[in-house]
């Protein structure tokens, strides 16, 4: 008798698509009932559920085996496969540091400067999209209008229009696409402020010998963070909570003085 799985996407057919490729079987092969179609939440920001099917897995796969391609499915949905550090079958190795480039389509470009330019028309006058690319990644620039107002207090009006940008730019893209929206430089001064904040909290996480919190933080800022301290093997980082906005910890490691203490009461 066959397993049963379960496996999440941004909807259903999506969820489907995921279970087909983790068990490698077209849809017309599986069985499976629906356990939650998903919520979109507010905008797509707030209170966002994904969809979720359970699927009866007819091979004879390990329990672990299937588990992990499940979870590997998931992991793809929402960051995309250039995330993973293992080598996948039957294709070249693939590292996070240097993801194999996909051209942005002409229909891609085109896409996400008309949405994004109607949602700027709605915000201010006078505001002009231009885009640019570079390998997989589209760059949308806004220029005039009012950029205080495009920007929101904390950058949130300009996450929320890089969000639903991205949102659908990649959901008629068959590759997936990264998308940036800047305004006036306001990105560049962004991600520096948040290397320093990091560098910052880390040090004070090594300081105090206790995890530092930074609140608050979309998927791109908190991939900022990420990167900065990916050296320093003194911390770690880790996302915490649900939702689009989530909390940033920074852990410092303590092996050796761990192992030290242990062995002089010996």
């Amino acid at each position: 008798m066959g397993q049963t799985l379960e496996f999440s996407g941004k909807d259903v057919d999506i969820a489907i698509k995921n279970a087909c490729e983790a068990l490698t079987l077209s849809k017309d092969e599986i069985k499976y009932d629906v356990i939650s179609e998903g919520t979109s939440g507010i905008f797509g920001i707030v209170g966002r559920k994904d969809a979720k099917i359970r699927v009866n897995n007819p091979d004879n796969k390990s329990a672990s085996q299937t588990e992990l391609e499940g979870i590997k499915s998931i992991v793809d949905e929402a960051f995309g496969e250039e995330t993973r550090l293992e080598e996948p079958p039957k294709k070249e190795v693939k590292s996070f540091e240097a993801p194999e480039p996909v051209d942005v389509s002409e229909d891609s470009i085109v896409l996400g400067n008309e949405a994004l330019q109607k949602m700027a028309d709605l915000i201010t006058d006078d505001a002009k999209v231009s885009a640019r690319t570079e390998k997989d990644r589209l760059t949308l620039t806004i220029e005039g209008g009012n950029a205080g107002i495009l920007i929101g207090r904390k950058g949130q009006t300009l996450d929320a229009m890089q969000f639903l940008t991205d949102k659908i730019i990649n959901r008629k893209s068959e590759a997936r696409v990264r998308v940036k929206v800047d305004i006036e430089g306001y990105m560049e001064t962004r991600k520096s402020n948040l290397r320093h904040l990091a560098f910052k909290m880390a040090d004070k996480a090594k300081k105090t010998g206790r995890p530092a919190t930074i609140n608050q933080m979309s998927a791109q800022d908190r991939r900022i963070v990420h990167l900065a301290l990916k050296d320093d093997n003194k911390v770690r980082t880790q996302s915490m909570g649900d939702g689009y906005y989530r909390r940033l910890v920074i852990f410092p490691k303590k092996k050796n003085s761990f192992r030290g203490k242990r062995r002089s009461k010996r």
